[in-house]
């Protein structure tokens, strides 16, 4: 059996993903044999979890089940998983379609020479103005105050679509774990406001940022005020 990516572990966060998951999890399957998959699952009230099992029968992807868990959040969600993992790369992306499995090898290659490699969109697409205010408002505040505390940044501080090396994110979550804004939904400022300042960081560019299929966004206001939590915590 070709277990080209079995060095690699694909973390999908859900909640409510019914619709979605089943072609991205079928996608990477076929695009990279051998990888592993798995599911972080935040308390799902639709069949997420039942399109996971079908896939289980003849893919390797676990499904995580964390409806029972303290701290709910899609932070805690990946940062539970890592912990799962048993291979030395992680690729982090969403389950809704919006991130495109395409780029998860340029990813994989990449880890062998980065510590963290992180999808950069160049194009947004199908955005309200409202969204786009209040992501780049966001964006432009993290990106600001780590370059003047000296930490890594990166032209994309909102992706949540990245690679990094497992002993990491492990390490952080073992030594650091109340660093994490648990109950946020932006993980990857989490590490880089918690990483080494010698961390190296490659940028993978994409053009289109892909609607949803189904579901809606779970972009509020309220996630905005856990992103400057993520931002300014100490």
């Amino acid at each position: 059996m070709n277990k080209r990516y079995g060095n690699l572990t694909i973390i999908i966060p859900t909640l409510n993903e019914q619709g979605n998951i089943g072609r991205v999890i079928g996608r990477l399957d076929e695009m990279y044999p051998g990888v592993r998959i798995i599911v972080a699952d935040d308390g799902s009230m639709d069949n997420t979890e039942k399109e996971v099992r079908a896939a289980s029968k003849r893919i390797d992807v676990t499904f995580f089940d964390r409806r029972k868990m303290r701290v709910h959040g899609l932070t805690a969600s990946v940062v539970d998983a890592s912990l799962l993992a048993r291979t030395d790369y992680i690729v982090v992306m969403d389950g809704d379609m919006q991130h495109p499995p395409e780029l998860v090898g340029s990813m994989y290659r990449k880890l062998s020479e980065y510590d963290i490699v992180i999808g950069v969109r160049i194009e947004v697409k199908n955005w309200g103005l409202h969204r786009i205010i209040l992501s780049k408002g966001m964006a432009i505040i993290s990106y600001t105050v780590f370059r003047a505390r000296g930490k890594p940044v990166t032209r994309d501080m909102m992706s949540g679509f990245f690679g990094i090396r497992a002993g990491i994110i492990k390490g952080l979550a073992r030594r650091r774990r109340k660093g994490f804004v648990m109950h946020g939904y932006k993980v990857l400022l989490d590490i880089l406001r918690m990483a080494d300042p010698g961390v190296s960081i490659c940028e993978v560019e994409y053009s289109t940022f892909h609607r949803r299929l189904y579901g809606r966004s779970k972009l509020k206001i309220r996630r905005m005020i856990e992103v400057l939590e993520s931002t300014f915590r100490g």
